[in-house]
């Protein structure tokens, strides 16, 4: 799967051969059809695991205690070493998401997206409760986070010179104490 997940981020699911994927893994191409029957079956694989690493990390950050901005700022720090860990699945999903519709096999993304707007939503709202923050559209704040996210990891990725860890966790502040002057 991490010769596959390379050879995808690397070359896209169209410009990627079995025949590639095999050489790099070290295997034979029965073997690769033993265990994911086709190229498709090992590229639904790597989307499986990618859901199951999602779920991991958010069952972490929902689990955890602390001021709403520092569990956001802890989803945030999961999400950078996810992509540390397993940049290959990242730069795979990221082509996905980009791709045109005919170059890689359907996969509905959507729920891995829900399942992140669902996890802002529940922290932010804890915070709301808690008085930590003011009461906005839940939804929206969600986008909001993820967006502060996605700029921060894009950045990163196409501009490494200027990749900086700690920029989303500042932006996110930012973006909830405002703009304001203080004592305003």
């Amino acid at each position: 799967m991490e010769a596959a997940a390379a050879l995808f981020a690397e070359r896209g699911y169209a410009g990627t051969s079995v025949g590639e994927i095999v050489a790099r893994a070290g295997v034979t191409k029965p073997v690769l059809y033993y265990y994911f029957r086709n190229k498709e079956g090992i590229f639904q694989a790597i989307l499986e695991e990618a859901g199951r690493l999602q779920e991991e990390l958010l069952g972490e950050v929902l689990g955890s205690e602390g001021h709403v901005l520092d569990r956001l700022a802890l989803l945030f720090q999961r999400v950078y070493r996810g992509v540390s860990e397993h940049p290959d699945l990242m730069r795979a999903i990221h082509a996905l998401t980009f791709a045109a519709p005919q170059a890689s096999p359907a996969f509905d993304l959507e729920p891995m997206h829900r399942a992140m707007v669902e996890a802002v939503k529940a922290i932010y709202s804890e915070g709301v409760a808690k008085g930590e923050a003011a009461p906005r559209d839940p939804e929206e704040v969600g986008y909001l986070v993820l967006s502060i996210l996605s700029f921060c990891l894009d950045l990163d990725h196409t501009l490494p010179r200027l990749a900086d860890p700690g920029r989303p966790a500042r932006l996110l502040a930012l973006a909830f104490r405002g703009l304001e002057p203080e004592g305003e």
